[in-house]
């Protein structure tokens, strides 16, 4: 692809741009990119303004500025491509897309048949990107995201549709030609019917390979559609002449040989395994059409005056009463209140077992009300609900490259070019070394080495594989945000492992309260820290003191990591563990130490209230440890992977439920800062690692791990961080995770083996390479049949993913 060589200045808009400072690191991290000729930062305009002679250097300098922790804000789509037919076309329309001005990354994806680009909105936009695209032969599918998928489906129904009548037609016609091109070539006119029958197949069925051949020769680019016309077109044009002009070989003493059925068959058996491969293809995406599916059409809406009324889902608002009626679809995200039902969330969970929705219960998009009626009010509409940011993550998953496909699109890229400068040279050692009839056999050999040659094997090996992989993921409640993590996830050798919301519900609730004396008086004090406090310890004695008034609290303070302090009436209260006590020289009773220990051992947290000179209480926590988390450690375990479990308690806590759940290594009394230290600590000793975790704490830990798995009912940030997010928070879920990643890397060997295997042993065998050995020579037909089977063997073989275990 050729690069626009003139000098332009491109301006790219800055965020978190602060000072002068901030502009020098900047300019300094830009000076080092090869291709920029000139850069300054205007901090005032924030915009750093560029010197380059090549389009593909705006994404550098972008990646850069990010890497540099300062952002630039750009836009990210996904784009349907129309019109591609081979994986070599995936590889013209992300060329064309990445050398456009202002395109800061795009990879299309040939098994989705999706453009996935992120690009600077002041440079190019949607339609500038279309007009590209469309320049090389192909076409992007630019609508309204929500009527995308519908478009979407409309024209591959009537692509279909179209595919099948041409195939059917394209049977019918060749099944003439094939029998007399084998049984009755001496009949009379045997040459004129095989070729009224076989030019409606070349010429009109066939037809798009010839356009779309075109399409890339103008642009200097070759693909599958390429070597089809070729070969058809080379077999077709040689049988007309043939035919037309006997005497032309006759005078030389040959045979006048004509291939008609070689070039009809070749057409209809390529017709047919396209056929299968979208058939198969359709059945890799049945996860992400299940989920769509969920959504109903129409809701039930209680207007302000009482009455009801069915709207469209799209006019659902915010804040709307919804009825939903025992056994329909809950169609967005809200809290209940009023009624009550159970609803099956497997859908998005996983989990079999329907869950009770009482008042105040969130319901979520997609999920099924079972027996009892509810109204809820709704929260988050459109692209906002967890059923739609599921849909679209599955689907960015699914598009997105695995690491080994970035080494298959370049070979596909130059795959066509090398099987041509085969055919010719396979052509030229027959027409010199061939003997009587050398010319034909010539073009015999290089019209099936053409034929045989197959890139979309290659193409699809990997794609396919990890829609299949993400897409049976979803199914089970594992989301999984790239194929990188899918692909990284099987290496895993250390699961670092959060306690609170991880291994135990999250839902901690006091068992036992020890008062040094007359409690009354300090426990408005302890109910007003806490509820200052974001802890959710803290929300555990906020519930079990709700009977209690507050007062007003003259300073607070968070601490980090200890707890918390509050100043009331000039005297200094502390609420936190056993360290932020020591650290202040308070002095502890030996009843309430005692009582501590007894509570450590029973594997209760325990936290500490106390004025500045003394402890004045001593409060049990518990956070009941998971019914599913002890199996899914023994499962961890039994795969060989070694086990962390970090916790801010007390060093008893920890060893009381590391001791019930089995797990052999964890660190007591870990600060949030410290948790990504430790993961940093394991890689240094080689070791891959997960981390698994739910709160805002652990997201600098999930951002430094090669594996980061959050708790679906978790944190957001927590959620945003990770690569993968077990929706259930149920542990067993990650070592299906792992066996889903190695059963999905298994299936990309698999198929990237078979499919090179196919070409190395085919396209020697098209040559005529077995000839000097045994006479073997290929027919062009088989080799036909052979290509079409190729991609299809290799989508069956990624479907077979689905029903593994």
């Amino acid at each position: 692809m050729a690069t626009n060589t003139t000098k332009k200045i491109i301006y790219i808009p800055l965020e978190d741009l602060d000072s002068e400072h901030c502009a020098l690191i900047v300019e300094k991290g830009l000076a080092k990119i090869t291709g920029i000729e000139t850069q300054k930062v205007e901090l005032n305009n924030h915009r750093a303004a560029i010197t380059v002679k090549s389009n593909e250097t705006v994404g550098n300098a972008v990646k850069a500025i990010k890497d540099l922790g300062y952002s630039v804000p750009t836009v990210k789509n996904t784009f349907p491509v129309l019109g591609m037919t081979c994986a070599s076309c995936a590889g013209s329309a992300e060329s064309i897309v990445t050398y456009e001005l202002g395109v800061v990354g795009a990879s299309v994806n040939f098994a989705t048949g999706n453009l996935s680009v992120e690009y600077l909105p002041n440079l190019t936009n949607a339609v500038k990107l279309q007009k590209a695209v469309q320049a090389v032969g192909y076409d992007l599918l630019i609508v309204d995201e929500t009527k995308q998928q519908e478009s979407l489906e409309v024209i591959h129904a009537e692509k279909f549709k179209n595919l099948k009548d041409k195939t059917i037609w394209a049977i019918i016609l060749s099944l003439p030609v094939v029998t007399i091109g084998m049984f009755f070539m001496d009949m009379p006119y045997a040459n004129e019917i095989m070729w009224f029958f076989s030019t409606p197949v070349v010429l009109w069925l066939g037809k798009d390979f010839f356009i779309n051949a075109w399409k890339q020769t103008k642009h200097r680019s070759a693909n599958m559609d390429t070597l089809v016309a070729l070969s058809t077109g080379i077999a077709y044009l040689f049988s007309v002449f043939n035919m037309l002009f006997m005497d032309f070989w006759h005078q030389r003493g040959l045979h006048a040989h004509v291939y008609f059925e070689a070039a009809a068959v070749v057409i209809a058996f390529i017709l047919l395994g396209k056929l299968l491969e979208e058939k198969a293809k359709g059945n890799t995406s049945s996860a992400i059409k299940k989920l769509m599916g969920l959504q109903p059409k129409t809701v039930m809406v209680i207007q302000p005056d009482g009455t009801e009324k069915q709207v469209a889902i799209e006019d659902v608002s915010v804040d709307d009463i919804i009825l939903v009626k025992p056994g329909e679809k809950i169609a967005v995200d809200g809290m209940v209140i009023s009624g009550n039902s159970y609803v099956d969330e497997s859908m998005l969970s996983g989990e079999p077992v329907p869950v009770l929705k009482v008042e105040n219960e969130k319901v979520f998009a997609g999920t099924i009300n079972q027996k009892g009626s509810f109204q809820f009010k709704a929260v988050k509409v459109g692209k906002e609900t967890m059923l739609a940011q599921i849909i679209k993550m599955v689907q960015d998953a699914q598009g997105s490259k695995a690491p080994v496909q970035k080494l298959v699109d370049k070979i596909a890229g130059i795959f066509v070019p090398i099987v041509i400068g085969i055919a010719i040279i396979t052509f030229l050692l027959w027409f010199f070394l061939g003997g009587e009839n050398a010319i034909a056999q010539a073009l015999l050999a290089a019209v099936t080495v053409l034929v045989i040659a197959c890139p979309c094997a290659l193409g699809l090996a990997t794609p396919t594989a990890i829609m299949v992989g993400v897409g049976k993921g979803a199914e089970n409640g594992i989301l999984i945000k790239d194929a990188e993590s899918l692909e990284m996830a099987r290496k895993v050798t250390a699961i670092v492992l959060d306690k609170t919301g991880t291994i135990t519900e999250g839902r901690p609730q006091v068992t036992g309260i020890k008062w040094l004396n007359d409690e009354n008086t300090t426990k408005e004090i302890l109910l007003s820290i806490e509820k200052q406090s974001e802890h959710p310890l803290a929300e555990a004695v906020v519930k079990n003191l709700d009977n209690v008034s507050t007062v007003v609290l003259s300073h607070f303070d968070s601490i980090t990591g200890k707890g918390a302090k509050g100043i009331y009436r000039d005297e200094t209260y502390f609420v936190g563990n056993k360290k932020l006590l020591t650290e202040n020289n308070i002095s502890i009773a030996n009843t309430l130490l005692n009582q501590a220990d007894q509570w450590g051992k029973e594997s209760k947290t325990v936290i500490w209230f106390a004025n500045s000179k003394e402890a004045l209480s001593v409060i049990a926590i518990s956070d009941k440890i998971k019914e599913t988390s002890v199996e899914a450690i023994k499962q961890l375990q039994d795969m060989g992977i070694e086990l962390y479990m970090l916790t801010g308690d007390n060093q008893a806590t920890a060893k009381a439920i590391a001791k019930q759940t089995g797990i052999k290594h964890y660190k007591a009394e870990v600060l949030p800062q410290h948790k990504a230290d430790f993961v940093k600590e394991l890689q240094q000793q080689g070791k891959i690692v997960a981390m698994v975790g739910d709160g805002i704490n652990d997201s600098t830990a999930l951002a430094t791990a090669d594996v980061s798995i959050a708790m679906g009912k978790g944190s957001d940030i927590a959620m945003d961080v990770a690569k993968m997010t077990i929706i259930s928070s149920d542990l067993t879920k990650i070592p299906q995770a792992i066996r889903l990643s190695k059963q999905t890397v298994a299936t990309i060997k698999q198929n990237l083996f078979w499919a090179f295997i196919y070409n190395l042993i085919g396209i020697p065998l098209a040559a005529g390479i077995l000839y000097p050995i045994n006479g073997f020579l290929l027919n062009p037909m088989i080799a036909g049949a052979a290509m079409a089977l190729s991609s299809v063997s290799v989508v069956s073989n990624s479907l077979r993913l689905k029903w593994k275990k």
